[in-house]
Formats: structure tokens, sequence, C-alpha cells
């Protein structure tokens, strides 16, 4: 088992802006729940009992969500990175908060239900500094893997591809000597490097199970097409009534209709006679009478009236 996790919350999420204009990637919400809390409730269902979580654009969002220092009552740190160090740097910053000998490091920014037990027996059984989840996401396939070694990552000259790295792994503390603190890099090029010196750094092709990744606000009103019409509802999740479609504390009049796979948070005022289909309304959005929107988002606090599509407000 292990018991700490290294969830990345630091990206500037600017393929899905304008949303990241107002927050940050991993905090932007899925039928109100902030993407970021997946990971959260995925890890603590596999043992994890403590977090530590990196921040740099819109940080203090983070602190409004999480500066009690717990999530469902696990000690939940945060560590916030002026200058931002990407992953490799990321990691050696949060050396001093990740005190446990093997920790998960888990992108705060998809969304999954991949098994998470067969990616720990795999880190064990072989004895690795380092281990990946890999899959076929449909993204790429930069990951060169082979009878449970990875032999390179994105490399033109060497075996060819044939995974892609599906964002969680498993890494023992002696990685951290592999870095330079302050060093802004990503651990792709420190990983590429320890292969060729013979680092013990492996793999396990994990297939089962939903994998999403958001690129952009396109993708943000598929995901919640995809869970609406599935539906789509890991085991692992909190709380037990996701998803929603009216947060509690909106006010939605009676002859408006909400359908599809939308959603309107809490504080939202939707007035008489709207209709508003496969759209998400942050919270305290407000939404004339007579309005028709169709797909659509409509960011917080923001007001809106008359007929909109494929629109972002």
């Amino acid at each position: 088992m292990i018991t700490q996790a290294f969830v990345l919350g630091a990206g500037l999420g600017t393929r899905l802006r304008p949303l990241t204009d107002e927050l940050p990637k991993t905090l932007v919400p899925v039928f109100g729940k902030p993407l970021i809390t997946f990971a959260l409730d995925h890890l603590l269902a596999a043992g994890v009992q403590s977090f530590v979580v990196n921040t740099h654009h819109l940080s203090e969002h983070f602190q409004a969500a999480f500066g009690s220092g717990a999530y469902r009552s696990h000690p939940l740190s945060l560590i916030h990175e002026p200058v931002l160090l990407e992953t490799g740097g990321g990691i050696k910053n949060a050396e001093p908060l990740l005190t446990e000998p093997t920790f998960l490091l888990y992108s705060g920014d998809i969304l999954t239900d991949l098994p998470l037990a067969p990616l720990i027996e795999e880190h064990f059984r072989a004895g690795n500094e380092v281990t990946l989840a890999l899959r076929s996401t449909g993204l790429g396939s930069q990951v060169a893997f082979r009878e449970g070694r990875i032999l390179d990552i994105g490399g033109r000259d060497r075996p060819a591809g044939n995974y892609d790295y599906a964002n969680v792994s498993v890494w023992n503390r002696s990685a951290f000597a592999r870095f330079s603190l302050g060093k802004k890099i990503s651990f792709i090029p420190m990983l590429v490097d320890w292969i060729r010196e013979g680092g013990r750094v492996g793999g396990v092709v994990i297939e089962q199970g939903t994998w999403f990744n958001l690129r952009s606000a396109k993708d943000y009103l598929a995901l919640h097409q995809t869970i609406a019409n599935q539906p789509w509802r890991p085991d692992y999740l909190w709380p037990n009534d996701w998803p929603i479609r009216i947060a509690p504390g909106a006010m939605v009049e009676p002859d408006a209709q909400v359908t599809g796979a939308s959603f309107v948070g809490t504080g939202c005022k939707v007035g008489a006679e709207a209709l508003i289909r496969d759209s998400i309304i942050w919270p305290g959005a407000q939404i004339a009478s007579c309005s028709r929107l169709e797909r659509c988002i409509v960011r917080s606090q923001r007001r809106v009236e008359g007929k909109l599509t494929d629109a972002i407000i």
C-alpha cells in the first residue's frame, strides 16, 4: 500500500482558455465537482492517506478550496510555485513534504477510473524506481514499452513508442536525487537519461476503465454529455449523489427548462420560460427570462439574455 500522493495542480491550462482565465484547470467543475477532487477520491480509494498538491496559476482558489489543510478529513498540503517548475521541478520542490519511501504521482487535470492496484502491485513486484501507468489513449504513443520495461519516451532513433503515459505513476524517493532544486524541467528527459544509465523504470498497461483529458472547452462540454449519456460514475466517487443537474441554492423558475447534459450551479438564477440545453452554468450566473442557451458555458457571476449557441460567456 502507498499512503502518500503528489497531485499536480500547477498547470496553466492554456488550451482550456477562457475557462482557465477564471479558475485553475484542476479546479474547473464537472457537474459542479472540482476536477482535482476526482483524483483525490480515486487515490483515497486506493489507500492514500495524505496529499501534497502544487499550485501556481490563480493559487488563491486552492487556498479557498483546501485552506483547511485537509480533504475529506485527510491531510492535504499546498506547495506554491511562484515560478512554474513543470513536472520534474515540481517533484523536487515537494521533496520536503513527500516523506514516505514511495508515493503516487497523479495529474490533477485528468478524469479516470482506471484501476490503480495493478500499477502499485507491479511497482513492488518488479522492484522499480519508477513505474508508469500506460494505455492507448488515442492522443499519442510516445512510450516504448517492452516486457515490463520502459525503453524510451518520445525518442526518434530508438524503439518505436506503442503506448501513452496515462498521467499516473509510482515513484521512489531515490528519484529526488535526479533533479536540481529550482530547475524548471519535465520529468520525461530525466527518466530517459535514467533509463539509458540502467535505471529501473517500468510500466504496466492498464486499458480497463475510462480516461478523459480535457484539452479544450469543446472537450469540456463533450465530457458532460458523456457522463450524462453513459452514464459514468466511478465507484470511488464522493459525494454519493453526484452528478446532480441543479445545485442546491440555484433558483430555477418552474416554467424554465434545463435539459440534456446541462448543469446549473449554486447561486444561479434562471428566469421564467428560459431554455437551457446541453449547457454548463457556473455558480452565481443569471439567465434572463425567455433566454435560449444551447451548448454554452456561462462562467461565474455572468448575466446572459437572448438566444445563444456554442458560446462561452
